[in-house]
């Protein structure tokens, strides 16, 4: 039998009931992975804040792994689909610079998200390929390269230039909270918008 990413047969449709109680298990398992880490988040505590016991959890969700799995899912599925929504409504021209500033303006904005994302992601699925990160943003510039007539960019390099760079100014935030990441996304971007003007 094939199971859904998260571990669960697929042989039923949810009921309501059971969609709410696991939104509820992946937003305390947020909460407690970007609180205490992931070594730290046990089923036990997990059950202990939503209010279940142990073995309501794991109906839900078959061990700890399916269940940080998921919530890991959900920040990524929050995430991409922010940035996603941002860079389509901006003119091709300009998605590199919006991409910089949407994904930082996310992650700034969910610090939860930011500290789930960075503690899941050595315990998430072993099948991730660098190319699942910087591939989109190259796609983008290439697009805005196209756009602009420019021709000498190498858009998959820009796109591991930008990653890094956005990883750095949101581990900057989570370590000084006073760190304008805000101002940090909008001089990442006015580099961007210069490399593509070249």
């Amino acid at each position: 039998m094939t199971t859904r990413p998260d571990g669960t047969p697929p042989d039923r449709e949810r009921t309501l009931t059971e969609q709410a109680r696991r939104r509820q298990l992946i937003d305390v398992t947020i909460g407690l992975v970007a609180e205490r880490g992931y070594s730290q988040t046990s089923l036990a505590r997990i059950a202990e804040g939503a209010g279940l016991t142990k073995a309501a959890v794991l109906y839900h969700f078959p061990t700890k792994q399916a269940l940080v799995q998921a919530a890991h899912g959900h920040v990524l599925d929050a995430l991409t689909g922010d940035v996603a929504a941002a860079v389509e409504s901006a003119p091709p021209a300009d998605g590199p610079a919006v991409y910089v500033q949407a994904m930082v303006r996310h992650l700034h904005e969910h610090p939860r998200h930011t500290r789930m994302i960075i503690e899941a992601m050595p315990h998430a699925d072993a099948q991730h390929r660098p190319e699942d990160r910087w591939g989109p943003l190259a796609q983008i510039i290439e697009a805005a390269a196209q756009a602009r007539g420019t021709t000498n960019i190498d858009a998959r390099t820009l796109a591991l230039i930008i990653g890094g760079a956005v990883d750095a100014l949101v581990n900057e935030r989570l370590h000084d909270p006073h760190y304008d990441v805000v101002n940090g996304a909008e001089q990442l971007a006015l580099i961007v918008e210069a490399t593509l003007s070249v």
